[in-house]
């Protein structure tokens, strides 16, 4: 994902709505003509869509301040001003709208096509035609429109995957994403060539069911405050329904780093703690996949947890792994998927 940008803050401003018009008929031979101001139109609504297709707030960079169109004002004849055209904002699924001032949640879209208005337009004044009355005939005054709402705001994304892949950097989580989804994420040999999430989708049982797969920037020690990447990405892993923890086979400290990582996520947020998770290792070709030495590490780290030995790279075992998945994360899913077929 180039140019990611998963925070941003704006303005957004409602249409004004157009003053109602003073004004009085006006007819060959006819000496008093009556009034006939009209109203001014209402003011356009600013109104946020999630869309699917969009991933990254991109868009929003260029300009900070959004407005709805203004109403028109009322003109003679009766003729009621134009109302202003509402003004449709798209963001990504996944998208929290915050109040800069307050840091409250206003509005969290979870759904492709859904929609919130964040401003009302405001209302037209009324012409002076409506302020006529019997013992007023003639009104020489009418209403100014309402101004609209104003808002400062701040756009946070966070990502809507099923399954987050956390890991140090190296540890191939960006290789095991492509190779299990149709993402093409960069992918080197060196550390942090991920510098944006990467989402994919897993399609299972021919695509009876599927779930999308993030793969995290690496994590290493301090990022809760900052450290190296530091927590930009951390929030993009709070809605996942479980975790794969991956670590590089080639350089096992198993232990020491799953501790950390796993310290480093729950001061970020305590909540990632009690979330699912499997272990992964990667790039078992290492050892050319040998069953008694990959034996020997299930064995050995079991007290941590479920472990899966794997090669991205060369794709050895990773339909287990996905098997691991529909089960320990997706069981109902799968269940209902493998009776029925």
């Amino acid at each position: 994902m180039s140019g990611f940008i998963d925070e941003v803050p704006i303005q957004i401003r409602a249409g004004h709505g157009g003053a109602g018009s003073v004004h009085f008929h006006k007819e060959k031979f006819v000496e008093f003509g009556g009034p006939d101001g009209g109203d001014g139109g209402k003011g356009g609504d600013v109104i946020f869509v999630a869309e699917g297709r969009m991933m990254t707030l991109e868009n929003y960079l260029p300009d900070r301040m959004y407005a709805a169109q203004d109403g028109e004002p009322g003109l003679g004849q009766n003729r009621n001003g134009k109302n202003g055209e509402d003004l449709i904002l798209k963001v990504p699924v996944g998208t929290q709208i915050i109040d800069s001032v307050t840091m409250e949640l206003i509005y969290d879209f979870n759904h492709d096509g859904e929609s919130f208005t964040i401003a009302t337009g405001g209302r037209g004044g009324k012409g002076n035609t409506f302020f006529k009355t019997s013992v007023q005939q003639a009104p020489r005054y009418s209403q100014p429109g309402e101004d609209g709402g104003e808002l400062s705001l701040i756009l946070e994304l966070k990502l809507l995957a099923d399954i987050g892949i956390v890991g140090l950097p190296n540890a191939g989580k960006s290789t095991l994403l492509a190779k299990i989804t149709h993402a093409h994420p960069k992918i080197a040999g060196y550390a942090f060539t991920t510098l944006s999430p990467n989402l994919g989708v897993v399609h299972r049982h021919e695509d009876l069911f599927r779930y999308t797969v993030a793969d995290i920037p690496g994590i290493i020690e301090g990022a809760s405050r900052g450290v190296g990447l530091g927590i930009s990405f951390l929030k993009h892993i709070e809605r996942v329904q479980g975790i794969l923890f991956l670590f590089d086979g080639g350089n096992l400290q198993l232990e020491e780093e799953l501790e950390m990582l796993r310290s480093e996520l729950g001061n970020y947020n305590q909540t990632l703690l009690n979330k699912k998770f499997l272990i992964v290792i990667n790039k078992m070709d290492i050892w050319d996949g040998d069953p008694e030495f990959t034996a020997e590490i299930q064995k050995n780290y079991s007290h941590l947890g479920e472990i899966i030995c794997i090669s991205a790279d060369k794709e050895s075992n990773l339909e287990y792994l996905l098997e691991r998945i529909d089960k320990v994360f997706f069981e109902d899913k799968a269940k209902l998927v493998y009776e029925n077929t």
